[in-house]
């Protein structure tokens, strides 16, 4: 399955006994929809591409603006006004040649999220909005696709991967709720430190490509918390609530 090129490519992570080339040919084998091509999508495009997943759907129906720059490297000055899912695609097929990047100029919504993530070996969810991440989790139900789910804010970050649609696994609305007061986090009212969304991006495309290629302990019911304020990291588990809406039986 993997070129002579693919092989020097990737020469580096084959090599490594946990992974290895079935690890590889898995990942050329697998499609990652993310969802925001934002602080976390930035890097994340910038290492799932380089690791060599197969499709990339990079849905985000806004543009580059100036403020945005600080924090999400994928983008220069002259991409201001731009589509930010266009250039980040554009940008993974830069990176890797041998990885299929599509835009999709769309705003994830309730009434059309499954069917924009219909086929994703995974979904890795950046965004920013509340109603948004619901509307993703509830897709990634329906569609029994691993839901990996990044969020930070300030000087924190958080990472997990929800498989709500097994047997006594969370999903993500069993942690944070449904209240439709709920506002999510804004990083123009609370700040973030730019390098921050770097850690946590990157850190959200090391758990999918663990997740696709099944090297290691999963992060599955697990929530990965970074607090660069303090420097201090921890890990706790996320249990199933019997009363959600989103995901009991």
């Amino acid at each position: 399955m993997l070129s002579d090129a693919e092989l020097d490519r990737y020469a580096r992570q084959i090599i490594l006994p946990q992974f290895g080339g079935a690890g590889q040919a898995k990942l050329k084998a697998s499609h990652v929809a993310v969802i925001g091509a934002g602080g976390i999508g930035c890097p994340a495009i910038t290492y799932l591409a380089a690791a060599g997943v197969g499709r990339l759907t990079i849905i985000d129906h806004d543009h580059v603006e100036l403020s945005n720059l600080q924090r999400q490297p994928l983008f220069t000055d002259a991409d201001i006004g731009a589509s930010k899912a266009e250039v980040a695609a554009d940008a993974a097929r830069r990176i890797n040649p041998h990885v299929e990047a599509v835009a999709v100029v769309e705003r994830l919504v309730a009434a059309n999220a499954k069917a924009l993530l219909a086929g994703a070996s995974l979904i890795l969810d950046g965004c920013d909005n509340f109603d948004t991440r619901l509307a993703v989790n509830r897709a990634a139900l329906a569609l029994e696709s691993p839901l990996l789910s990044a969020a930070i804010g300030a000087f924190e970050g958080q990472v997990a991967l929800y498989e709500g649609w097994r047997a006594g696994a969370p999903c993500y609305q069993c942690l944070v709720g449904a209240d439709p007061d709920r506002e999510g986090i804004n990083c123009a009212e609370t700040g973030v430190m730019g390098a921050l969304a770097g850690m946590v991006g990157t850190m959200a495309a090391l758990e999918a490509v663990r997740a696709l290629s099944g090297w290691g302990s999963p992060l599955a019911g697990r929530l990965a918390i970074v607090d660069m304020l303090e420097r201090r990291w921890r890990e706790v588990g996320v249990a199933k609530d019997p009363g959600c809406p989103a995901c009991r039986s």
